[in-house]
């Protein structure tokens, strides 16, 4: 790793935490449970939330401030003022895990050690904004996280330490969050413990074999029926919990989540034809199969399991969803 002490990794390095959501809560607590140095928190700024907008701080500032931690919110955390800030406080390293900013070399070349971070798949694949999301997309078997030294570049540093998760029937993007969510800091806190006494190498990664995640946008909500059943399902679970999976009906978006094939061939009715409820899902008709939706959501109301969604909302059997025009 360019530019890293070849010494000993501290066993107990003043650390800096940068983190902004919930996935980056566990990891903060392990770090401070396992007794490290934790010099400041930096996280971003508070934001309007929710339909009064207002003004919420992010998760990993609250647990910071329950343990009487400093907490920086830059609105840059590579401004010169920043990293002067950052290099007063002469920490040896700093963990970061879902910050939301590019950070810059002039703050990556602050602490003695670099700066570290967890990434929530089997680097090199899937690099970018939104590696638990394309996991269940791309309807993969197995993910991971990563553990590397942060350079310049998106998800390009050295690898430190790598484990291995399976992913489970049926996952939606957000079960998957939390279990590596939790995972993640287990994984922080053996890493730092591995690093301890011993001299740090990463290994680079090889980005002929590099996949990419960007960020999640509208445009790949929409469900098309037309595709077959696993990758209708896999779409679903995909955008559960946010955005959301939709599909139309009488000019609708009726937000439809936590899905599972029910048959790769069966070719009864048409894609996006309602068959029937069936063991507590609603079943529709695909390109080639035929899948179950367990829970769906009228707009302005709550999501629902299908069965208690049925009896406030009609959806009769032999409805064509995916129509704008159905009425």
């Amino acid at each position: 790793m360019t530019g890293i002490p070849v010494e000993p990794f501290p066993g107990r390095p003043r650390l800096i935490f940068m983190g902004t959501p919930d996935f980056a809560v566990p990891t903060l607590n392990a770090v401070i449970a396992h007794g490290h140095n934790v010099l400041a928190v930096v996280t971003q700024p508070d934001r309007p939330k929710g339909r009064g907008k207002r003004l919420t701080a992010p998760p990993v500032k609250e647990l910071a401030l329950e343990h009487r931690i400093e907490v920086l919110q830059p609105e840059k955390a590579s401004e010169d003022l920043f990293c002067a800030q950052i290099g007063e406080k002469a920490p040896d390293l700093i963990v970061v895990v879902a910050f939301g900013q590019i950070l810059r070399k002039k703050l990556l070349d602050i602490p003695r050690w670099g700066v570290i971070n967890v990434h929530g798949s089997l680097l090199p694949s899937l690099r970018g904004a939104a590696p638990i999301q394309w996991t269940i997309l791309n309807d993969e078997p197995k993910t991971g996280l990563t553990v590397m030294q942060m350079d310049e570049g998106m998800d390009t540093g050295p690898i430190l330490f790598q484990e291995e998760v399976p992913v489970l029937k049926d996952e939606t993007a957000g079960h998957l969050h939390d279990r590596l969510a939790v995972m993640a800091g287990d994984l922080m806190a053996k890493s730092l413990k591995r690093m301890s006494g011993n001299i740090v190498k990463g290994t680079p990664q090889d980005h002929t074999r590099a996949t990419y995640a960007p960020k999640i946008g509208k445009e790949l909500s929409l469900v098309d029926w037309k595709e077959e059943a696993g990758k209708v399902s896999a779409r679903i679970r995909g955008m559960d919990p946010k955005p959301g999976a939709y599909t139309l009906w009488q000019g609708h978006e009726i937000k439809v989540f936590a899905s599972t094939v029910i048959d790769k061939n069966w070719e009864e009715g048409s894609p996006g034809q309602v068959l029937g409820l069936r063991e507590e899902c609603l079943l529709i008709g695909t390109g080639r199969g035929t899948v179950g939706i367990r829970e769906l959501q009228y707009p302005g109301k709550n999501r629902l399991p299908a069965r208690e969604f049925l009896r406030g909302f009609s959806l009769p059997e032999g409805a064509m969803l995916g129509q704008q025009g159905n009425r």
